[in-house]
């Protein structure tokens, strides 16, 4: 065996400057970044006349405006009831107090054991794996949660992950957010092989919009740490209205059902978006078209900023009674309402 001293060495390969590898974002970060954040330019981008300015600018000031150009581009321009802008635009009611309407609408902060986790059900526990999302929407029953309390770094995981190792009852893990998907592919599958080796854990679920907004999140890095799991995979997607779905969306959620994901979606009934018969029925069928089973027809939770999206349970009912006589049953979402300390959802 040869040895070198450190001077041939040097030598031979002469010193290198200290370089930082460049690391390029992937597209789906790139878009990430360069979603819309300023309310003037998403009103100049979609031609909305000046007057809807203020208000924007109001709501802005109290949950700030976050839109992908992927989903900006299946708005129609000039039409402030675009019913996917409507779920964006901030408006001035968004300031105004309405009885009822509060900061923490589901009681989450009673159901913290551990940061970024809320364990409400049995059987079952959510992981708030990022604190952001692609798009903001306005109605969000989170809009006012605190991430800053409640998004672990790797060594605050271990409170989460040694919660769920100690509960056998827990067969389900759910990561939420934010997005869980805004979270990076090495970060996720970091915690995936965690949940992986918990033994009683059966199931993975995900509830995402990115998917949505931002169709090219499902590269092959996601697929591959998804594909790598043991657990069955079920991804929930949040759609409200068919016009979400396009070409890419359809390419997006064909290649998560050939990685084995089980794609549900759920909605949130919202006045002024999808509250019609017609646009309800449309959004079964073009789920079903890409694959997807609808699930859940939330009611809106009475988060504080969000009253002007209401739709009485009456009418909802209605609603729902006119898609039973023009969709078969395996495309009727079950209508229902999330009420602080119930062990389930509750159908209306």
């Amino acid at each position: 065996m040869i040895t070198r001293s450190p001077a041939l060495l040097q030598r031979q390969a002469p010193s290198q400057p200290d370089v930082t590898p460049l690391i390029l974002p992937s597209a789906w970060q790139a878009q990430l970044s360069g979603a819309i954040r300023d309310p003037r330019e998403l009103c100049r981008r979609l031609g909305l006349d000046d007057s809807w300015l203020p208000g924007a600018e109001r709501g802005h000031e109290l949950f700030e405006v976050r839109i992908p150009e992927a989903f900006l581009a299946r708005m129609r321009h000039g039409d402030p009831n675009d019913p996917l802008l409507r779920q964006v635009l901030p408006l001035a009611a968004e300031g105004e107090a309405v009885p009822g309407y509060i900061t923490d609408p589901l009681a989450e902060a009673d159901h913290t054991p551990a940061r970024g986790l809320i364990h409400k059900y049995t059987g079952r526990v959510l992981l708030i794996a990022s604190p952001t999302c692609a798009v903001n929407c306005r109605y969000c029953f989170r809009r006012h949660f605190p991430y800053e309390q409640n998004a672990p770094s790797r060594s605050q995981w271990d409170a989460s992950l040694e919660y769920l190792r100690g509960d056998s009852s827990i067969s389900e893990a759910i990561l939420s957010g934010g997005d869980p998907l805004a979270a990076g592919d090495r970060q996720l599958a970091w915690l995936v092989e965690r949940l992986d080796a918990i033994p009683h854990l059966k199931r993975l679920r995900i509830h995402t919009r990115l998917p949505v907004v931002i169709p090219d999140r499902v590269d092959d890095a996601l697929l591959g740490w998804l594909s790598a799991t043991r657990l069955q995979k079920v991804v929930v997607l949040h759609i409200n209205h068919a016009q979400e779905i396009d070409d890419a969306v359809d390419a997006a959620c064909a290649r998560l059902r050939e990685a084995g994901v089980t794609l549900l979606n759920q909605s949130v009934l919202l006045r002024g978006v999808n509250d019609s018969i017609d646009t309800l029925a449309s959004l079964s069928e073009r789920l079903f078209e890409a694959g997807v089973l609808p699930y859940y027809l939330h009611v809106l939770d009475p988060v504080a900023g969000a009253a002007h999206f209401d739709v009485p349970d009456e009418k909802a009912r209605e609603l729902v009674a006119g898609l039973r006589e023009v969709l078969p049953g395996f495309l009727m979402p079950r209508l229902v309402r999330e009420i602080p300390g119930e062990t389930s959802k509750t159908p209306l």
